[in-house]
């Protein structure tokens, strides 16, 4: 008997952002391969005698091989098995879900994809940010703070698109970041954020400018995962009310 595999996203860390059909999944599933960064406690939704499998992939630690994942899926399904592959956010960005499906697909698996929230859109929203406001940004884009060749996206050219940038898994990066955004022409004083483990009950934050973000970060000493914005849209940010009320309805 054949088995199917579903492409999961846990949603932005927050375990109460996890969509009605990943718990669907979740609770079918014989086996979970769960990423670093998913909450523990979305796993609560797991059968009991699911197999649980971690599969951590995070900039700058050790992580299990992207073909041996996929290898793991693939053996499962043929075994017969429900196999939900659980990532962070989205599981199509920035999650290599595109390489997933493409490699299942091309054995004669059975594969699904169940969105998640991304962590782009929730966390500034936990501040209060909208990535796009009538008169402040037309749009957004979202971007990895680095490529597959250890290189850097072209930080002066997103400068010009006039949109909100929004940038994954570059805050090792994030002088060089602001350095090339103000190269193609942001003004030093353009509002900036990096937001730490964005809808978690630990969440941290730091607000400033190109000119300062940078500074900021290093003095408050944020850690990885972190989204990076840049653009007017964050002079709308209200922490103190947001974060106050999302931990007050998380504890209770």
């Amino acid at each position: 008997m054949d088995g199917k595999v579903y492409l999961t996203g846990a949603g932005p860390g927050a375990a109460d952002l996890l969509t009605l059909r990943a718990v669907r999944v979740l609770a079918q599933a014989d086996v979970i391969l769960v990423d670093d960064l998913v909450d523990e406690s979305v796993l609560g939704h797991a059968r009991p005698d699911a197999r649980i499998v971690h599969v951590g992939k995070r900039g700058g630690c050790r992580s299990t091989p992207q073909a041996f994942i996929e290898r793991l899926m693939a053996r499962y399904a043929r075994q017969g098995r429900i196999v939900v592959r659980l990532k962070g956010g989205d599981p199509f960005v920035f999650g290599r879900g595109g390489e997933e499906i493409a490699f299942l697909r091309a054995r004669g698996v059975d594969v699904e994809v169940v969105p998640g929230i991304t962590s782009g859109i929730a966390a500034p929203a936990s501040l209060g940010i909208p990535v796009t406001h009538r008169g402040l940004a037309r749009g957004v884009t979202f971007v990895t703070g680095h490529t597959q060749d250890d290189g850097e996206p072209d930080w002066a050219a997103l400068a010009r698109t006039g949109t909100t940038l929004v940038v994954y898994m570059g805050l090792s990066r994030i002088a060089s970041i602001c350095a090339g955004l103000r190269a193609g022409g942001l003004p030093a004083t353009t509002p900036a954020a990096v937001i730490e483990r964005g809808t978690q009950a630990v969440q941290r934050h730091a607000i400033g400018t190109l000119a300062d973000i940078a500074a900021r970060v290093a003095a408050d000493q944020l850690r990885a995962p972190s989204i990076i914005v840049v653009g007017d849209v964050v002079s709308l940010a209200h922490p103190e009310s947001l974060l106050s009320a999302g931990n007050a309805a998380r504890a209770a």
